[in-house]
Formats: structure tokens, C-alpha cells, sequence
């Protein structure tokens, strides 16, 4: 099986192809680039270096949110128009699914954190060794998730790895207040990649867990900056 995954949901992009439980190409930025800019591209580019026809391409797996608005509307919309130029299905992955994923079989809990901004973010707690949801993703403030896990995360060797791009943000807050033992990714892992996407989409590709390019939604979990000012106003 070979699946497309492409990842804008945050300030990482990246696109990746993965056949059979291996990755054959995966490109990614993480330097002040607009995804507008550069998804295509890199989609065009792992394509085109590894000799793959888009009709060959089994299913798209995206990036499904939550995650940057922007971000979202421009990888669904890329994902819906290679689907439907195609004829091919969607994968929609959540987001703070694909991040945990890159902590497959780490010895613990992980806790991706996305910076949703005003002290909340993204968030969501795994195992990673089933990759068992112990939180789905939702938003939250930090102090709250802080709470919440020394709370529901306990036993003497209970440890709790944070990765995505709300660590930097938030991680004296984390240090000085968390009780819990733990840690943090390393660099090859603290971010979005759309390998890990693309790895996810086979397995729930398998599973059946597909849907048509039309039905693809983006999971946005709250109302935009935009949304939340217009009601205010009324």
C-alpha cells in the first residue's frame, strides 16, 4: 500500500511518501516559509525524485487539525484537490495523533502540545506502545493540563513526554509546576512530520478509516480569532 502524507497543521510543512511500512521520501521546512509557498512543491519533489505516478498513490492521509487555521485550510485543500482530481480517498489523521506518533514505543505517556496562544494549547495523552488514547485531543489551558496529568498520570515510574512546537513556549511553566516525571522530544521528533501521517494513514487506511475527498473536513476544535471578535461585536 502507498500512501501521500502531507502535514500543514502547524509551523512545520512536510509531505512524505510511505509504501508498506516504509518511508520512501519525506521533505520538510521548518524556516519562514507560507505553506502556500511550499507544499506543492514538496509533494512535487518526493514524487518526482522517487518516480511515483499520483494514480499509483493508494490514499491521501492528512494532517486533519487541530492546529494552525491557515495551515488546515491549505492542506485540505490541497489533499481534497489531489483526491478529487484522482479519484483517490482521504485519510484524516488527527493531528495530535500524527505528533505522538513520532514517540512510537517510548516507554511511557506522550503529550503533544501545540501553542493555541492566551496561555492554552492543543493537546492530547497517548501511550505510544498501543498507541492507546488516554486524552483526545482537545484545548485546554497549560495550568489545566498540568493538572489534569499529575491527577490521572500516576505510579512511581509514570513518565510523560511533551513534544510539538508548544514545548519552547511552555516549558518553564511545565518544569516549575508539574509534578509528574518528564520529558521532552528530541529535535528529529518534537515536531509535525508528515511521515508519521503517512505511517498512521496505512494503519487506518487498513482499518477502513477512509473518507471521500468531498466529505474531508478539517478538525479546527475551536472558532477562529476572526469568529470569536464578529460575536463579540454582536
Amino acid at each position: 500500500m502507498k500512501i501521500l502524507g502531507i502535514d500543514s497543521s502547524g509551523t512545520v510543512a512536510g509531505a512524505a511518501i510511505v509504501e508498506d511500512d516504509i518511508v520512501v521520501a519525506e521533505y520538510t521546512v521548518n524556516y519562514k516559509k507560507t505553506h502556500s509557498e511550499t507544499l506543492l512543491p514538496m509533494i512535487d519533489e518526493v514524487v518526482s525524485m522517487t518516480d511515483t505516478r499520483l494514480e499509483d498513490i493508494d490514499a491521501i492521509a492528512i494532517a486533519a487539525g487541530p492546529g494552525s487555521f491557515t495551515g488546515l485550510r491549505i492542506g485540505a485543500a490541497t489533499a481534497k484537490g489531489l483526491g478529487l482530481a484522482l479519484d483517490k480517498p482521504i485519510v484524516s489523521v488527527p493531528t495530535c495523533e500524527g505528533l505522538a506518533y513520532n514517540m512510537w514505543g517510548f516507554n511511557g505517556f506522550v503529550c503533544p502540545i501545540m501553542d493555541a496562544r492566551r496561555s492554552q494549547v492543543y493537546t492530547g495523552i497517548y501511550d505510544p506502545e498501543c498507541m492507546a488514547v488516554i486524552m483526545d485531543q482537545t484545548a485546554m489551558g497549560i495550568e489545566e493540563l498540568i493538572a489534569y496529568i499529575d491527577e490521572n498520570i500516576s505510579g512511581d515510574d509514570a513518565v510523560i513526554c511533551f513534544v510539538g512546537d508548544g514545548v519552547p513556549v511552555y516549558r518553564d511553566i511545565i518544569d516549575e509546576k508539574l509534578a509528574c516525571a518528564h520529558v521532552y522530544a528530541p529535535a528529529h521528533m518534537n515536531r509535525q512530520r508528515a511521515a508519521a501521517v503517512a505511517s498512521l494513514g496505512e494503519i487506518y487506511m487498513k482499518q477502513g478509516k477512509c473518507e471521500s475527498a468531498d466529505e474531508h473536513k478539517p478538525i479546527y476544535l475551536r472558532k477562529s480569532q476572526a469568529e470569536r471578535e464578529r460575536e463579540a461585536r454582536v
